[in-house]
């Protein structure tokens, strides 16, 4: 059973490696911005956390048993890579999307997006 849990180990730091580097060759080649988000993004939620799983799992497997800040880790990356992508992303359309070209939501009000920062009215 101890073989078979560190070819697991193994094949998940593998499996983390071989998507950081799939994400960074993504980051590098692909032509649009939109496009080079994405790349990243799965690279380090994927990546990093098949890392962190062989980690848990191997510390696990010593006897030491799950430590805190692994589980931190994986909680902080989960929450603040599709986040910074997100604003990444409405940036960009924001900053290049002309409102012209856009159709017509259908809804009486503009595209959310494209909504620019509402002003407060002035006492």
């Amino acid at each position: 059973m101890i073989l078979f849990a560190e070819i697991l180990v193994a094949a998940l730091l593998v499996l983390g490696g071989v998507f950081g580097l799939v994400g960074s060759y993504g980051l590098l080649k692909l032509r649009d911005p939109m496009q080079r988000l994405h790349a990243p993004t799965k690279a380090t939620t994927i990546g990093v956390g098949a890392a962190l799983i062989a980690s848990a799992l191997d510390l696990l497997l010593v006897g030491q048993g799950i430590t805190w800040q692994e589980v931190l880790v994986a909680v902080f990356l989960f929450l603040t890579a599709p986040l910074s992508a997100l604003f990444l992303a409405k940036t960009h359309i924001f900053r290049t999307i002309n409102r012209a070209d856009l159709p017509d939501p259908g809804t009486g009000t503009p595209w959310a997006t494209l909504e620019g920062p509402k002003k407060q009215p002035s006492p």
